[in-house]
């Protein structure tokens, strides 16, 4: 072995240890869903509380975002993700001993802490870790550790809750021992930023400078789409398969709820083959595809309908996400690039969280299925709003 493979050798176990830190990060976040049912029946909570306690992990996602998004750059990477994994630790401690719903929200909103640091910082630090040779699937890495990690967490509670004993339990300290393995990684790991001689710490500010709103607008709208779809199958799927089609194991409900983000996984690593002028468009038109499906599965109480539905519309909402991601971040000049992403993920993380409350609300005065036809129309219009205006956007460009 030369000293470039030697070289190119030792950059590569960090690079995969930060990934595989991100990966247990994010499966602590996605954890509950399919334990829902049974923090319903044991602690007597309403599907409306079930979604305010979904709601209050986006809103540690967005504050964390907010506050900590540029610290890692005064700070260090290390620093950031430590304290990420410090929040996901307390949140696996909390909800391992939670008996109310106190607990409950705290072990939320530390989660949701965790991811929001975990989003910005380790995304950055996978990119600055993968070795040269391995740079045409350093993106891919740090986007399979994400949304694939977001996957596997309902996926690996449903499986723990049906085939072992205390289902409340079990699946967080499962999750402590990643996370434990996860500090590992990251004490292992190099620093790739050099602190500055003073330190300032600031609030990631919003903005959308106005030679920018052409762009944000039909994406952001497509991203709030997408991330309605996830705030959906990640907090209600337990409701629908048990209430409306009539399933109830654990199991089939994670897998269900994590299928939707492997898939979105998927889109986003397909995003690059499409021709760069029509991937957002083809996103929202995949994602309009999917939704229907969906409210196919919810009206006619067919589980394939909820299941194709899932496939289609994660790999809708993947394809749009980075798409729309991309068109943003290259159109933003680049002494505000950073505030329009922190912007596009704010409006990202809003509609994760307030539709499905909405979706409590109102079914607390409709059925549960109609209440799902409704949500998932709604996603169907935003879609096609977002895809007649990059339509008519391409037009003009076209013809200018």
């Amino acid at each position: 072995m030369n000293a470039s493979n030697a070289t190119e050798t030792r950059r590569a176990g960090p690079f995969l240890g930060v990934a595989l830190a991100f990966a247990a990060t994010m499966i602590g976040t996605t954890l509950p869903t399919p334990l829902y049912p049974i923090y319903q029946q044991q602690l007597g909570f309403s599907q409306l509380m079930i979604t305010i306690i979904f709601a209050v992990y986006a809103a540690g996602v967005i504050a964390a975002l907010l506050i900590t998004g540029r610290w890692s750059d005064q700070l260090g990477r290390r620093p950031l993700l430590f304290a990420g994994l410090a929040a996901s630790i307390l949140s696996d401690l909390v909800f391992w001993h939670a008996d109310g719903l106190g607990m409950i929200l705290a072990g939320r909103v530390l989660s949701g802490v965790s991811a929001g640091i975990f989003t910005g910082t380790a995304t950055v630090a996978v990119m600055e870790l993968v070795p040269a040779s391995w740079q045409r699937v350093g993106t891919l890495v740090a986007t399979a550790a994400n949304m694939g990690g977001l996957g596997l967490g309902p996926m690996l509670a449903g499986v723990l809750a049906v085939l072992f004993p205390m289902p409340l339990a079990l699946p967080y300290i499962v999750h402590l021992v990643l996370a434990l393995v996860a500090v590992v990684c990251i004490w292992r790991a190099p620093e790739t930023v050099k602190r500055p001689e003073r330190i300032r710490l600031r609030v990631q500010k919003l903005k959308v400078p106005a030679e920018v709103r052409g762009v944000f607008v039909p994406a952001a709208i497509a991203a709030f789409a997408g991330f309605m779809v996830c705030g959906f199958f990640t907090a209600v799927t337990p409701a629908f398969l048990g209430k409306v089609l009539g399933y109830t194991n654990h199991a089939l409900i994670g897998f269900v709820a994590g299928l939707l983000f492997i898939a979105s996984t998927v889109g986003q690593m397909l995003q690059g083959r499409l021709p760069e002028s029509r991937r957002l468009p083809i996103g929202c038109a995949v994602l309009f595809v999917g939704v229907l499906f969906v409210a196919w599965g919810i009206g006619a109480a067919q589980l394939a309908g909820f299941i194709i539905g899932a496939i289609v519309a994660g790999i809708g909402q993947g394809i749009a996400f980075r798409a729309g991601m991309g068109a943003v971040t290259a159109a933003s000049p680049d002494e505000h690039k950073a505030a329009v992403v922190s912007t596009f993920f704010f409006v990202a993380y809003i509609a994760i969280s307030l539709p499905v409350v909405g979706i409590g609300l109102v079914g607390s005065v409709l059925s549960l299925k109609t209440t799902g036809l409704l949500f998932n129309l709604l996603v169907a219009v935003l879609c096609c709003v977002a895809l007649w205006l990059l339509l008519r956007r391409n037009r003009r460009q076209a013809s200018a």
